[in-house]
């Protein structure tokens, strides 16, 4: 990390109550009413819905006096016409507060949604580019309840929304934008598919290893991020193998909260940027894009951080007494690689996208902002070799 970078003026802001653990759902009515929501939107999208998932989080909440209404429209990664309706429903159902169930979609929908309540503007307005201004009112009172362990977006002070005219995603975000409350329960998380376990999972281990390496890290974060690297590490195969394993399930809910925390008030780097800009123009899984393309990233920067992604090699588990910094950097990109086979993560190509059009792809991460964060310089060759490398069409060079 350049010195200049490393110590400039930092911040970290955590507006966000944590409650976890078994069972802890119970509380969230009471944590709710301590709040002030007296008719909360349940925000969630149409699988938890149909599941009969949404029923028991619903009654927690008249139980606690609180009356509810149920948003359930989400069908998919949210776009700016989905956060309209949203918006607009909130304000017809005169409620005061937000409850996210699911996964990123439906806790980043609920933020953007409060955006919208509150300033009474369109969020794309907020992107967090030239293009937008900075929020100016805190959002409604929200609380989260994550259903898989992989995006962090509990306690993340970022919303991922897509804008379906110039065909990317754009964040907003800020200090006034997290949750209030953030509660994790690891009982909600035992009937998650294979597929959604390993993707959600290696998500959340992408969050940590940027912003670990990125250049505006800092003590506090790295501090989150080897741990949840570690927890990783750990438990997501024994998680993968037995989703009824609560304690795995308990760890890696922990590890996506934490590898939220490590973000920050700041960016990820090229895998986001990457996966993020490819989402806007191939209905790809988040999840599994970033699975798809981490390796490659790895690889690309552990040349910009050595040390530290020596240090993520001992934080997964690898034995590196006797091997250089160097050796024990490329031990790393081993060893991700490694979890991702093992977690049977599908290509790029499987996934839907073209070898064809990388080009396009490329030149869409490199406007991403979230390039800026990334430990080694970026430029177009860049991010072509590291599609390459994502489509099987380079030859790792460890």
């Amino acid at each position: 990390m350049r010195t200049e970078q490393m110590l400039e003026k930092k911040e970290f802001v955590m507006p966000t109550k944590v409650i976890s653990g078994i069972g802890v759902l119970k509380h969230v009515g009471e944590e709710a009413k301590a709040l002030g929501i007296r008719k909360a939107m349940i925000v969630t999208d149409q699988g938890l819905y149909r599941s009969g998932l949404i029923q028991p989080v619903a009654e927690q909440f008249k139980q606690a006096g609180i009356d509810v209404h149920v948003f359930h429209e989400i069908a998919g990664e949210p776009d700016t016409c989905l956060i309209a309706l949203g918006a607009k429903t909130f304000q017809e159902q005169k409620c005061d507060g937000l409850v996210a169930v699911g996964g990123g979609s439906s806790m980043d929908t609920a933020k953007a949604i409060g955006v919208e309540a509150v300033h009474g503007e369109p969020v794309i307005r907020f992107e967090a580019s030239e293009r937008g201004k900075p929020l100016e009112k805190r959002i409604p009172p929200l609380v989260t309840i994550p259903t898989t362990a992989g995006t962090g977006s509990e306690v993340t002070q970022w919303a991922v929304i897509k804008d379906p005219e110039r065909q990317i995603k754009f964040n907003v975000g800020g200090p006034l934008i997290p949750a209030h409350l953030a509660v994790i329960d690891p009982e909600l998380h035992l009937t998650m598919p294979k597929t959604i376990t390993a993707a959600t999972g290696i998500d959340a281990l992408s969050h940590a290893i940027e912003c670990y390496t990125m250049n505006q890290s800092q003590p506090l974060t790295d501090a989150v991020a080897l741990m949840a690297i570690e927890y990783v590490a750990k438990y997501i195969r024994r998680a993968y193998a037995n989703g009824h394993d609560i304690e795995a399930r308990y760890h890696m809910a922990q590890a996506a909260m934490l590898a939220g925390l490590s973000y920050g008030s700041d960016s990820a780097g090229a895998a986001h940027a990457m996966a993020q800009t490819l989402g806007g123009m191939v209905p790809v899984m988040h999840g599994q894009c970033v699975s798809a393309i981490l390796p490659g990233v790895m690889e690309y920067n552990w040349m910009g951080a050595p040390q530290k992604f020596a240090r993520i090699a001992q934080a997964m588990g690898v034995d590196t007494r006797g091997m250089s910094t160097g050796e024990a950097a490329k031990a790393a990109v081993k060893e991700v690689e490694r979890l991702v086979r093992d977690l049977n993560i599908p290509s790029l190509q499987e996934q839907g996208a073209d070898p064809g059009q990388i080009d396009r792809y490329a030149e869409a991460a490199l406007e991403d902002p979230q390039t800026f964060g990334n430990p080694r310089d970026l430029d177009l060759d860049a991010y072509r070799w590291i599609y390459r490398r994502a489509f099987g069409l380079e030859t790792s060079i460890l």
